[in-house]
Protein backbone atom coordinates (compact mmCIF):
# COMPACT_ATOMS: atom_id res chain seq x y z
CA UNK A 1 0.00 0.00 0.00
CA UNK A 2 1.49 3.38 -0.74
CA UNK A 3 0.14 6.71 0.15
CA UNK A 4 0.17 9.90 -1.86
CA UNK A 5 0.07 13.38 -0.73
CA UNK A 6 -1.81 15.29 -3.54
CA UNK A 7 -1.89 19.19 -2.59
CA UNK A 8 -3.66 20.16 -5.84
CA UNK A 9 -6.56 17.75 -5.67
CA UNK A 10 -9.46 19.46 -4.50
CA UNK A 11 -13.05 19.08 -6.07
CA UNK A 12 -14.56 15.68 -7.20
CA UNK A 13 -13.76 16.31 -10.80
CA UNK A 14 -9.99 16.19 -9.41
CA UNK A 15 -10.75 13.19 -7.20
CA UNK A 16 -12.16 11.22 -10.39
CA UNK A 17 -9.43 11.90 -12.50
CA UNK A 18 -6.95 11.05 -10.26
CA UNK A 19 -8.65 7.42 -9.38
CA UNK A 20 -9.23 7.31 -12.92
CA UNK A 21 -4.96 7.76 -13.66
CA UNK A 22 -4.47 5.45 -10.93
CA UNK A 23 -6.54 2.96 -11.75
CA UNK A 24 -5.64 2.59 -15.17
CA UNK A 25 -2.15 1.17 -14.03
CA UNK A 26 -1.88 -2.55 -13.74
CA UNK A 27 -1.78 -3.42 -9.82
CA UNK A 28 -3.04 -0.36 -8.14
CA UNK A 29 -5.72 -1.35 -6.55
CA UNK A 30 -7.97 -0.33 -4.61
CA UNK A 31 -7.43 3.54 -5.15
CA UNK A 32 -9.05 5.78 -2.12
CA UNK A 33 -9.61 9.02 -2.43
CA UNK A 34 -9.43 11.38 0.73
CA UNK A 35 -9.89 15.14 -0.69
CA UNK A 36 -10.26 16.85 2.54
CA UNK A 37 -7.17 15.60 3.30
CA UNK A 38 -5.40 15.81 -0.57
CA UNK A 39 -4.25 12.28 0.03
CA UNK A 40 -4.68 8.84 -2.20
CA UNK A 41 -4.05 5.24 -0.66
CA UNK A 42 -2.98 2.68 -3.55
CA UNK A 43 -3.35 -1.17 -3.19
CA UNK A 44 -1.53 -3.23 -4.83
CA UNK A 45 1.74 -3.82 -6.28
CA UNK A 46 2.68 -0.89 -8.14
CA UNK A 47 5.59 1.13 -7.78
CA UNK A 48 5.25 4.45 -6.08
CA UNK A 49 7.05 6.23 -8.72
CA UNK A 50 4.76 4.87 -11.39
CA UNK A 51 1.90 6.41 -8.69
CA UNK A 52 4.08 9.66 -9.03
CA UNK A 53 4.38 9.85 -12.60
CA UNK A 54 0.98 9.00 -13.82
CA UNK A 55 -0.42 11.92 -11.40
CA UNK A 56 2.18 14.26 -13.01
CA UNK A 57 0.87 13.56 -16.30
CA UNK A 58 -2.05 14.51 -15.61
CA UNK A 59 -1.07 17.88 -14.15
CA UNK A 60 -1.43 16.39 -10.59
CA UNK A 61 2.20 16.70 -8.42
CA UNK A 62 2.23 13.92 -6.13
CA UNK A 63 4.48 12.82 -2.86
CA UNK A 64 4.82 9.59 -1.54
CA UNK A 65 3.71 10.08 1.98
CA UNK A 66 4.51 6.33 2.85
CA UNK A 67 5.17 3.32 1.04
CA UNK A 68 4.87 -0.46 2.42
Amino acid sequence: MTLLSVPDMNCGHCKASVEAALAALPAAAPVAVDLTLRQVTVGGDTAPEALVKALAEIGFPASVVTAA
